[in-house]
């Protein structure tokens, strides 16, 4: 029998790999290259940008804060790239970083998620500190879906209805399984 904690951990990883990373490689999927690095104004922020922030944010909190890799995070930076990434390469730091992640997620052992840690200067645990990867990550996934919609002006098929029931397109465990 799986424990709420452990069932926590596990849905955190598949968040992160089998939800969020997949919707936003649909994403890029369907832009052109130019339309990943757009931003509607200066005081807002490109799909790439994004994507470097998100891979930046859960290596600190999550390789660093939780698994104690060093922490060589230069998050402005993350804002301030206007020279673009072609988004294969975008896409495959980003299916790396989710890699890392969602591997040091599953291996916190239950007993270890109240342990405090201090990331980005804030008091935490690491229960904490995967919880506010998760949120951060589905905010941002949120952000780069409405950028997508934007600029495809259509759709982008995340869903099949049959029979009046919506079906996730790109729901997968972190082995790769379709969910279903």
């Amino acid at each position: 029998m799986t424990t709420p904690a452990e069932r926590f951990v596990s849905q955190s990883a598949d968040y992160l790999a089998g939800d969020y990373l997949p919707r936003i490689a649909r994403c890029l999927a369907q832009l052109e290259e130019a339309d990943v690095w757009w931003r509607p104004n200066e005081a807002s922020n490109s799909i790439g940008n994004l994507i470097l922030h998100l891979m930046g944010n859960a290596r600190q909190w999550i390789l660093s804060g939780v698994a104690g890799r060093p922490d060589d995070r230069r998050r402005q930076e993350e804002f301030d790239r206007r020279a673009p990434i072609p988004k294969a390469e975008l896409l495959r730091r980003l299916d790396q970083t989710v890699a890392e992640v969602a591997a040091a997620i599953r291996a916190v052992g239950v007993d270890r998620l109240l342990e405090p840690r201090l990331i980005q200067g804030y008091d935490t645990t690491v229960l904490g500190a995967i919880y506010h990867v998760v949120e951060h990550f589905s905010m941002h996934t949120g952000q780069i879906i409405l950028l997508a919609k934007a600029r495809t002006g259509g759709d982008l098929g995340f869903y099949d209805v049959k029979h009046g029931i919506a079906r996730p397109n790109w729901a997968r465990s972190a082995e790769g399984v379709p969910l279903d």
